[in-house]
């Protein structure tokens, strides 16, 4: 049986991770490819990804622009009403069997309450996981309770879908997807990375990304100045910077990446956004990641190297041993960056498994794409009373 998968990325992030299940679903005979594509991509100030979208083989069949012109609350919460409208119009024109939505930001949320209301079976990606300190980890938790299908990283994270009324059988645990583009993307040598980010082969190479914290009380911009004074006492190592997230307050932070890489352009060099190779290929050669994307607990592991884990935005998601986990002051940071260095942690974390699976979820989800009850009807699974209602 045909099958149409939708896949909608709103992000560099998210279509980073997406990349080899369109490359699979795109492979596949009895699937047919479409793509949604909104938010981020379409960002001037975040390095317009959609183009990398077409850059590899892929066809835009919709694009909804979210004109996201501010960080603030409200343009943010606008945006969002601006995409189920839009995207609402896009999904109709194109009615897919499936729309496959990975993660918890609002351009998926709103996404997510398109395909509802037009009766679309949703298949969520990456459920199930918990993230206090931002704004995202309710969105997560709406777009599971509006979706159909899901394939979650872990097992803890299927029962805690089950745990939110899903049904067992809708669950899959396949891992994270960020495994797959490590096992699968030939990476560049560490020669050729430094050559084309204009860094010095000689020096050790850290990476940073740090987004808002969009819940509690974590001052952004006071922590990204106590990270950069931290790595500051370490001039042995350059600072790979990523731009963030189109969160609240994302301006104010990217303004101050960029002063910081021209204060010091020899050891500090700033991106919008490096593309898929390029950022794996940074991990691989990095001698630690540091910051608060969600990328240092899921994907760096894989590499066998420290992560230092800022603030609270990332508080409550499953981490392994590699994590040093630190408050936003100076001295904080400064000491995980030393533990980060020490002979006896770097060797340590280079035995760590990776609790986010093998590196097999494109092919995991995929069969369960190609198999799954093409149904948009929904029943609450009572898992205490083992019995649905």
């Amino acid at each position: 049986m045909n099958r149409t998968i939708a896949v909608f990325t709103g992000s560099r992030a998210d279509y980073g991770l997406l990349f080899w299940l369109m490359k699979d679903i795109q492979a596949n005979d009895h699937l047919r490819l479409q793509t949604l594509v909104s938010g981020m991509h379409f960002s001037a100030n975040h390095g317009e990804t959609w183009r990398d979208i077409e850059k590899d083989g892929f066809r835009i069949d919709q694009r909804v622009d979210l004109q996201l012109t501010s960080d603030q609350a409200l343009d943010i919460a606008q945006a969002v009403g601006r995409g189920v409208t839009e995207i609402a119009q896009a999904l109709s024109a194109m009615k897919p069997d499936i729309l496959v939505i990975l993660g918890d930001r609002f351009e998926a949320l709103a996404a997510a309450q398109a395909a509802h209301f037009l009766g679309i079976p949703i298949a969520h990606l990456h459920g199930g996981e918990i993230t206090q300190g931002a704004n995202d980890d309710a969105s997560r938790h709406a777009i599971t309770k509006l979706a159909h299908i899901h394939g979650v990283s872990t097992e803890q994270h299927r029962q805690r879908v089950i745990q939110m009324g899903e049904a067992p059988y809708t669950v899959h645990c396949v891992g994270a997807f960020g495994l797959d583009a490590i096992r699968r993307t030939p990476l560049l040598s560490r020669t050729d990375l430094l050559s084309v980010l204009g860094f010095d082969p000689t020096l050790a190479l850290s990476v940073l990304t740090y987004h808002p914290a969009t819940l509690g009380h974590e001052d952004g911009l006071d922590t990204l100045k106590n990270i950069f004074e931290a790595l500051q006492t370490h001039p042995q190592l350059q600072v790979l910077v990523t731009y963030p997230n189109a969160d609240q307050g994302n301006a104010g932070i990217i303004e101050a990446i960029n002063l910081e890489a021209l204060r010091y352009p020899l050891r500090v060099k700033a991106f919008a956004s490096l593309g898929m190779v390029k950022y794996l290929s940074a991990l691989q050669h990095a001698t630690f990641v540091v910051g608060n994307s969600s990328s240092g607990l899921i994907e760096a592991p894989s590499f066998g190297i420290p992560t230092i884990n800022v603030g609270i935005r990332q508080r409550g998601r499953l981490q392994s041993a590699s994590v040093i986990n630190t408050e936003t002051d100076t001295f904080s940071v400064g000491s995980a960056i030393t533990q980060a260095l020490s002979s006896d942690f770097s060797e340590f974390c280079r035995s760590v498994v990776n609790p986010y699976g093998d590196g097999h979820a494109a092919q995991k989800m995929l069969a369960v794409l190609q198999t799954c009850a093409l149904t948009n009807v929904k029943v609450f699974y009572d898992s205490e009373a083992t019995h649905v209602v």
